[in-house]
């Protein structure tokens, strides 16, 4: 692992370069309670992608992993998060990526081609639909499940699902709390219709969680929506239709 500083807030991070071919940089930004290894390396995407010959970045976001652990929900704002992937490039002289995130990873991916969209090639959303627009992330009460005594205090099915995964992953169950909390800016369609990049939004067809892909790229100018099929939103993550779809995404973009 490989640290800075971003605007005060400590932040760890991956570079890996692929054993030969173009090199072109991929940012990847994870999920609510995981962290790079868990979204990114358990799951042969760095691997995948570094094989494909892309150079592969990816960080723990503030809060999560190896990062520095926050427990105000202001800290989490979504651009302030977009703000640590922006700094990353910054820090290692990328002027343009590919920006790939999944489930919280892409809201705040959205919430970066907004900021910064010089910064990028293009803008990759897995796990999240048309609930970038018609949500603000998960429910509050996911916070509320990360400072119940225990996972046996919980009986509603997707509190149990996210707290089970967060001491699975290990986190800090206050800094997730302060992250839901926090990471609740809404998008707007004219918001999301402002995006000009290529941009993939792919998510499983079991997914409950994510909201239509297809629903999210109608909005979007210049936009196309992948069917993972058979997956909810745990699973879809590295399905092999998933990382077919990306490689042929960004083997097409400009």
């Amino acid at each position: 692992m490989r640290f800075f500083n971003s605007a005060g807030v400590n932040i760890a991070f991956i570079d890996v370069m692929p054993d030969e071919g173009h090199a072109d940089p991929i940012l990847l930004i994870h999920g609510f309670a995981s962290n790079h290894a868990v979204n990114w390396v358990n799951t042969q995407w760095v691997k995948t992608l570094t094989k494909a010959g892309y150079r592969v970045i990816a960080l723990d976001n503030r809060g999560h992993g190896q990062s520095e652990k926050l427990y105000r929900p202001e800290d989490y704002d979504s651009f302030l998060m977009a703000g640590d992937a922006q700094r990353l490039l910054d820090h290692l002289d990328i002027p343009r990526a590919d920006v790939m995130g999944y489930s919280m990873g892409a809201r705040i991916s959205a919430h970066m081609a907004l900021a910064a969209p010089e910064r990028m090639r293009s803008l990759l959303l897995g796990g999240l639909g048309v609930h970038l627009v018609e949500g603000v992330g998960l429910p509050p009460g996911i916070a509320d499940a990360m400072e119940a005594r225990s996972l046996d205090d919980l009986t509603d099915p997707m509190q149990r699902m996210f707290r089970a995964f967060a001491e699975q992953t290990r986190s800090d169950l206050k800094a997730l709390a302060a992250c839901i909390r926090g990471t609740r800016q809404t998008l707007t369609r004219e918001d999301v219709a402002s995006i000009k990049l290529p941009t993939l939004v792919s998510v499983g067809t079991t997914d409950a969680i994510a909201g239509s892909a297809h629903d999210l790229a109608r909005l979007m100018p210049n936009a196309q929506a992948l069917d993972i099929p058979g997956r909810d939103h745990n699973l879809a993550v590295g399905d092999r239709v998933h990382k077919q779809g990306v490689l042929a995404f960004l083997a097409a973009r400009p």
